[in-house]
């Protein structure tokens, strides 16, 4: 669990997402038991806010450093993680806490999940066009170039691969690849780009059975595993680090 993930990448952040069934009781005291259970473990995690949306967010300052925890509670989904996390195992030790907790101060339970979710995500900083950068690097060899890359493209403007896998034979674990630009159609036509993150993100998801064994903190920890594996034998060597070395390339 100690990959050194942030190694290969500006910046390097860890989500874990439950989804439920029914909406999360976010009442004044259920709300307020629960992250003071949460900030004992994690007392930097002092700043509480409201969304416009109706979320509510407790999370470290972030002007305190690079590596800063988060959690935020929605009317159907209990979200929390780490950006810049110094390993893996940092990361999860918030996420066996946080499963283990929220379903007695949250009284929700395992009829009510509908799937766990854990988020390995890669930032690459870049000033260009972030679609074209994909296409050259990702599909030059591909059969797809001819259009992406043809004489009839002037500009690429939009290419962000979204894949998705079933690792088990009823589909309940599955697993997403996905790159995201930042670059706008306007930047592209004035040749004027920002610097901006080129994300690539890893999603481990597992929708929860009938018969599903195992609690969450369970679940969640062979997703961590399981993503440790992808994202080190698949997700790094074939677009993190490719992308990160075409910019290199272009500085």
């Amino acid at each position: 669990m100690n990959a050194g993930f942030g190694d290969v990448c500006d910046d390097f952040c860890i989500t874990t997402r439950l989804f439920l069934k029914l909406d999360l009781p976010l009442e004044r005291e259920t709300v307020l038991h629960f992250f003071e259970r949460i900030r004992k473990e994690f007392p930097k995690l002092s700043k509480f806010r409201r969304r416009e949306d109706g979320c509510l967010i407790l999370e470290e300052d972030p002007g305190a450093g690079i590596s800063r925890r988060w959690l935020r509670l929605e009317p159907n989904s209990l979200r929390f993680g780490h950006f810049g996390p110094p390993d893996v195992a940092t990361a999860k030790a918030m996420s066996d806490i946080v499963l283990e907790q929220a379903p007695y101060h949250l009284t929700f339970s395992d009829i009510d999940y509908d799937h766990l979710e854990v988020v390995f995500g890669f930032d690459l900083e870049y000033q260009g066009n972030h679609d074209e950068l994909v296409a050259e690097t990702l599909f030059a060899d591909h059969p797809l170039s001819g259009f992406l890359l043809g004489d009839d493209a002037r500009h690429v403007i939009d290419s962000q691969p979204y894949f998705g896998i079933g690792l088990t034979e009823e589909c309940d674990l599955q697993a997403y690849i996905e790159t995201k630009s930042r670059t706008t159609t306007f930047e592209v036509r004035t040749a004027e780009f920002e610097r901006q993150a080129l994300s690539v993100y890893l999603t481990l998801r597992k929708y929860w059975l009938d018969d599903q064994e195992g609690s969450l903190t369970d679940v969640a920890a062979s997703l961590y595993d399981r993503a440790v594996e992808l994202a080190a034998e698949k997700v790094v060597p074939l677009m993190v680090s490719p992308l990160a070395q075409a910019i290199a390339s272009r500085l």
